[in-house]
């Protein structure tokens, strides 16, 4: 079980001359899964990229002693790469592939029983591009799930999904804490908060009372 913690230590961040997070400070339990509530512009987006150490703060420490798997959104990947929905999540083996980048049974299996998990079995051999948003972003959550990493950072994985997608997305969180991963989820969907240990508010960069309904 991953019990390393995870904080945010004074940290201080923005975008060009916009600051988007000043002084913040957070602390996150390991071995469970969190959320990171607010709506667009919000900080949670940030908050989630220092994580996963895609951003660098400008000021502060984000203390994090594991490997992090990030699935971004669908938006924020391009379309047009010409590799199918297994071998997009593939690639989240790779790093344990070594050198020769040649997968193991053991990695074809974790790979068939997150692409299952998911449900995207019917749209293994489909291209990315052909995929709608909400199957794009299944498969990108699927990819991070895949890596088997302590801590998963997941950026609006239910964004453009349904109902019966999203029940798929928390069946798999669960599992990784069950074996002992940390996951923390940016979102703006409630219901998806509701369903996790923890959730964080936040507006304007600022931690608030999370006052779920």
């Amino acid at each position: 079980m991953n019990t390393t913690p995870i904080s945010f230590e004074s940290v201080s961040f923005g975008y060009g001359a916009a600051p988007v997070l000043s002084d913040f400070s957070l602390d996150i339990v390991a071995g469970s899964a969190t959320t990171l509530l607010g709506h667009n512009g919000s900080g949670k987006s940030t908050v989630l990229g220092l994580l996963a150490g895609v951003l660098r703060p400008q000021a502060g420490r984000v203390h994090r002693n594991a490997d992090v798997a990030l699935a971004p959104q669908h938006s924020k990947v391009s379309d047009v790469f010409p590799i199918t929905v297994a071998e997009a999540v593939m690639m989240g083996r790779w790093g344990k592939l070594g050198l020769l980048r040649r997968p193991t049974a053991e990695d074809r299996q974790i790979v068939d029983h997150w692409i299952a998990t998911l449900d995207l079995g019917h749209l293994r051999r489909r291209r990315i591009g052909e995929l709608s948003g909400g199957q794009r972003q299944r498969t990108l959550v699927a990819q991070a799930f895949a890596q088997q990493a302590p801590i998963v950072a997941l950026d609006e994985p239910t964004t453009g999904v349904d109902d019966e997608s999203k029940a798929k997305v928390l069946e798999g969180i669960r599992e990784l804490i069950a074996a002992g991963s940390t996951v923390v989820a940016a979102t703006h969907d409630l219901d998806l908060a509701r369903q996790c240990e923890c959730c964080i508010r936040l507006d304007r960069g600022v931690i608030v009372p999370s006052g779920l309904p």
